[in-house]
């Protein structure tokens, strides 16, 4: 874990990083006696201490173009002024810790700082790929979620139409619908379509990447209410 301190007075940098140290041995730690210097290190900090009244730029201009280059950096402010608490918010501050603090409001800061690093480091971790399993033909077949363009029941079997191949197993609809979660949404009993592969709908058909299925008129105000919300989720997750 990285911990930068940015504080114009030297005495205020040394307190910080004593503090940090107690809590955090392990962390590394960089000090900074201006804002200038911190915007122009290589080096991006996980969590930031950051004093508002400084010479040239002062927090707040720093903090702003901060964001423009890191901005996943933990931001802590630590100062003596509260009037600026409203524009910490602007600069997505993680909190405004007022001179004087105790000890234990500093740990207490800090430790939701680390917390908060932890969900940030766990949303940029991929997600394992997702795949069902079923007997085709004699064989074990996995299955990539992320390849099924749509499925379909035909002659008492289901159909698997992925990007690159067609796989039929014995099975059922619904339990597959059920295995494969909310990307994937039934537009009519026959058909189970993935959000991800659809390209034009109408109250009649989804047309897929490879191929067109039907719309059950009854289902098509519920089916476009999941197209968004997938898509609004999508955008959410891609930041």
């Amino acid at each position: 874990m990285r911990i930068a301190i940015c504080d114009d007075e030297k005495e205020i940098r040394e307190l910080l990083g004593d503090k940090v140290k107690n809590l955090y041995p392990e962390a590394a730690l960089a000090f900074y006696a201006a804002g200038e210097e911190l915007l122009t290190s290589k080096e991006r900090p996980d969590i930031l201490f950051l004093d508002i009244q400084m010479p040239g730029k002062n927090g707040m201009e720093t903090a702003e173009e901060l964001r423009r280059k890191w901005r996943e950096t933990v931001l802590i402010f630590v100062t003596a002024l509260e009037e600026y608490v409203f524009q910490a918010f602007d600069v997505g501050a993680f909190h405004y810790l007022v001179k004087p603090f105790t000890d234990e409001k500093f740990a207490e800061v800090l430790k939701g700082a680390a917390d908060r690093l932890e969900e940030i480091k766990s949303l940029r971790r991929p997600e394992p790929e997702k795949y069902i399993m079923v007997y085709s033909r004699g064989s074990h077949v996995k299955v990539p979620a992320g390849d099924i363009v749509y499925a379909e029941v035909f002659n008492r079997k289901v159909v698997i139409h992925t990007t690159d191949e067609n796989i039929e197993y014995y099975g059922k609809l619904s339990e597959l619908e059920k295995a494969l979660g909310e990307d994937f949404y039934r537009p009519h009993r026959a058909y189970l379509i993935h959000f991800k592969y659809v390209t034009k709908y109408d109250g009649a058909s989804v047309t897929m990447k490879n191929g067109k299925v039907l719309m059950a008129k009854a289902k098509f105000s519920e089916f476009v209410r999941n197209y968004l919300k997938y898509n609004q989720r999508k955008r959410k997750e891609n930041g």
